[in-house]
């Protein structure tokens, strides 16, 4: 079994992906600022990356703003190259989002900009786009106020947090798993077995929570004419794994 650091190992997708890791068995370093890991400043980097083998960079931004994203997924891509070629790292995986090398805009180009840094550096890179999960569609309602929420109505193929994990790790310790870029080779994609839009989806967990969804055009939102083509939904190649986002809900307390 393999030792692997987990970069955002608290957050939303990372905790999962530590679930996921441990419970077969590996080896985990969760790094985040809880645990004494700061992928942004160093502190507690090098020591956290000590005899580890791969890396899973689940980290991110916590707002969708495209500069502040930009420029923490520059310094996180620079600083785990670096410290992880010092420690012998062999491998980089990441979590990106379907559709971000089309995205021109928002999270999503920022999201771009990493996997185009991460390639860029010294250890082998494996990139998994996943489709937007189950969970943001409660974030969505929460930023919003009272009883009425908004919600454009684009098309999306939700997935569960778990099942991007699950795939991540499948990814990582699968050695026949390409390392981008490989020539001809589609970057792995996974996304949920239903096509819906964001505000049908909304609706259900709105439902459960007294509020009213209204869907709306998305006009704009970054990319919205983008989305709204479907440019941001799995492409032919990608693997389709459920829960749906109704059989998801009926499990959240």
């Amino acid at each position: 079994m393999s030792k692997i650091a987990v970069a955002g190992a608290t957050g939303r997708l990372g905790s999962h992906v530590v679930d996921v890791l441990t419970e077969r068995g590996h080896q985990v370093v969760p790094m985040s600022r809880a645990t004494g890991v700061d992928i942004i400043t160093g502190e507690g980097l090098a020591e956290a990356l000590t005899g580890i083998e791969v890396i899973i960079d689940v980290a991110s931004w916590h707002s969708s703003d495209q500069d502040a994203a930009t420029e923490f997924f520059r310094t996180s891509a620079r600083n785990l190259h670096e410290a992880g070629r010092k420690a012998g790292v062999a491998q980089i995986a990441m979590a990106s989002i379907i559709g971000a090398d089309k995205a021109t805009a928002g999270f999503l180009a920022a999201k771009k900009v990493h996997e185009e840094l991460l390639l860029s550096g010294p250890i082998p890179v494996r990139i998994l786009r996943a489709a937007q999960f189950h969970e943001f569609v409660g974030q969505l309602l929460d930023w919003q106020q009272g009883d009425i929420a908004y919600i454009p109505a684009l098309p999306t193929q939700l997935v569960a947090c778990r099942t991007v994990a699950e795939e991540m790790v499948d990814l990582v310790t699968d050695p026949d798993a390409p390392v981008q870029p490989a020539p001809g080779t589609p970057i792995p994609e996974i996304a949920g077995p239903r096509k819906e839009t964001m505000a049908e989806a909304a609706q259900l967990l709105g439902a459960r929570r007294g509020i009213k969804v209204v869907g709306v055009d998305g006009s704009g939102m970054p990319d919205a004419e983008i989305a709204a083509a479907g440019g941001f939904l799995p492409s032919p190649h990608a693997k389709l794994a459920g829960p749906t986002f109704q059989e998801w809900l009926d499990t959240q307390p």
